[in-house]
């Protein structure tokens, strides 16, 4: 990659899990014996047990504490569907930060009132990854305030890289681990800390079939914008991956899969009356493609890494009806 801001590196990873450390929580490995076949174990990497509810909080966290205290008191804003805005607002109200998220028009009532729980000040910007971008760049030219990104930079790479150190620390005998994809920093730092400690682990990138920026991008070679369509993984909609994380995910992910929302619904009930665990559909995406996997495919240890568990109970009784 020749433009753009620079990689991370494995140490910067183990660089910000240090400066994190006792910030965020090391989330639990679970094994889904009642998920499980013969030969074929599925355990789950809790993110939804995160602070804010998801993985956002390593990245946010990562990024502010890396900003220098001048910058970081003009206010910090960003763009978000909901989790990484969390994340922020609630980053910041941990350092005696004021920050602005721009959200879509469409945003979960849940994951609004989350935002404004942490103090986040809330401001509505069109429907698409594009739109919000927009207008938390001209926000951010005219009050000075940080731009702290969701997904396409190192500090937010290397802070999520962490839930990759983790797994590998709690499941060493681990053969694949699903991660989904949205922007893709979650995806591009998890598979740089497992394939840096472990090469032979496959990392497989999840993305729902209505949305699937990762593949296009793999399949051009570069970031390219695609058409959205409906789904109810809220959080795994960008118009475009980050040209960061696809360089990133283009040499260390062995493989993108596509998931239905009928699948992810699927994933969701199952998660939630067999393993007592409330996941939102952006995170059930791994299940969902580990219970689609052929047998060969599940053989050994798989990990599925569950992103968030942001979803109101409204909709999620909507959701598994």
């Amino acid at each position: 990659m020749t433009d753009g801001p620079p990689e991370p590196t494995l140490a910067e990873i183990v660089a910000a899990r240090a400066r994190l450390h006792g910030r965020i929580h090391v989330t639990p490995l679970l094994t889904a014996r009642s998920l499980s076949r013969p030969g074929a174990e599925l355990r789950l990497k809790c993110e939804n047990l995160q602070k804010v509810g998801a993985f956002k909080a390593r990245g946010a966290l990562n990024h502010l504490l890396l900003l220098p205290p001048e910058r970081r008191a003009r206010g910090v804003l960003t763009y978000s569907s909901g989790n990484h805005g969390a994340a922020l607002a609630w980053a910041a109200r941990e350092l005696g930060v004021a920050a602005t998220i721009f959200v879509p028009e469409d945003i979960p009532a849940g994951k609004r009132a989350a935002i404004e729980g942490y103090g986040g000040a809330v401001v509505v910007a069109g429907r698409t990854s594009r739109d919000r971008k927009q207008a938390c760049e001209a926000a951010a030219a005219s009050s000075g305030g940080a731009i702290v990104p969701p997904f396409d930079d190192p500090w937010i790479v290397a802070g999520q890289g962490t839930c990759g150190l983790e797994i590998v620390e709690q499941a060493g005998d681990v053969a694949r681990v699903l991660v989904p994809v949205g922007g893709g920093g979650l995806l591009a730092g998890t598979a740089l800390a497992i394939r840096s400690l472990r090469p032979a682990v496959e990392v497989i990138g999840v993305e729902p079939a209505a949305a699937a920026s990762m593949q296009a991008a793999l399949a051009a070679g570069r970031p390219v914008e695609i058409a959205v369509g409906d789904t109810i993984a809220d959080g795994l909609k960008p118009v475009q991956v980050g040209a960061l994380n696809h360089a990133l995910v283009a040499r260390r992910v062995t493989r993108m899969v596509t998931v239905t929302d009928d699948a992810i619904r699927a994933a969701m009930r199952l998660l939630l009356e067999r393993c007592k665990l409330v996941v939102e559909p952006s995170g059930a995406v791994t299940v969902a493609a580990w219970l689609a996997l052929a047998d060969a495919e599940r053989s050994g240890v798989s990990v599925a890494l569950l992103s968030g568990g942001n979803v109101d109970a409204n909709r999620l009784a909507r959701l598994l009806v």
